[in-house]
């Protein structure tokens, strides 16, 4: 099989989570500006899951333009990360509603742990089923944005302990480090295909 049908269920997965997320925004009652004050931390929420989000689906298009098949293992790991990405709705509604307070935190934490976790997997997958010398495991390198997000998601995990608001800055510092977009891929590719 091609990437292209693996590609467009994911995108299409991918729309439907920023769409559920969206939703959860709900209208306030009111007409006057300060009607919107209690919808603050909600939309804050909204902005860091759809920036993390969008920088998934941005690195998993490029990553899949990295390859040429796709196999079993590869469809089960993007599931694995299709499923992880699918709880950012539920985490991103429970943080905001509750004014990211030490629970709802944490487990946005997990989930953004997860989902890095799983991500890895994909691209190990991918750059196993395309052999040492695929065109991922030229681009990615050592791949250090990759190996320090988990590490800043389980810091974050432990900084919920201490003050949710220590988590919630190493959460948009993360979301910092991918938010310029990852060249690594595109920078290989042109010199490929020529």
């Amino acid at each position: 099989m091609g990437t292209g049908r693996l590609e467009a269920f994911s995108d299409g997965v991918i729309a439907i989570i920023i769409t559920i997320m969206v939703l959860e925004m709900k209208v306030p009652h009111g007409t006057a500006l300060a009607d919107l004050r209690p919808l603050l931390p909600v939309f804050l929420s909204y902005v860091l899951s759809f920036v993390y989000v969008g920088i998934y689906w941005n690195n998993h298009h490029h990553m899949l333009h990295a390859c040429s098949t796709v196999t079993g293992s590869m469809l089960w790991a993007n599931l694995h990360l299709l499923f992880w990405l699918s709880l950012f709705p539920f985490t991103t509604g429970w943080i905001g509603e509750n004014r990211f307070t030490r629970l709802p935190t944490a487990l946005y934490g997990v989930v953004l742990l997860m989902a890095a976790i799983a991500y890895y997997l994909l691209q190990l997958s991918i750059i196993r089923a395309q052999g040492p010398d695929s065109i991922l495991k030229k681009a990615v390198g050592r791949d250090w944005k990759g190996k320090a997000s988990p590490i800043l998601y389980m810091l974050a995990i432990i900084a919920t302990l201490i003050a949710p608001w220590i988590a919630q800055t190493i959460f948009v510092i993360g979301a910092l480090i991918w938010l310029i977009p990852d060249r690594r891929i595109e920078n290989v590719l042109p010199r490929h295909e020529t």
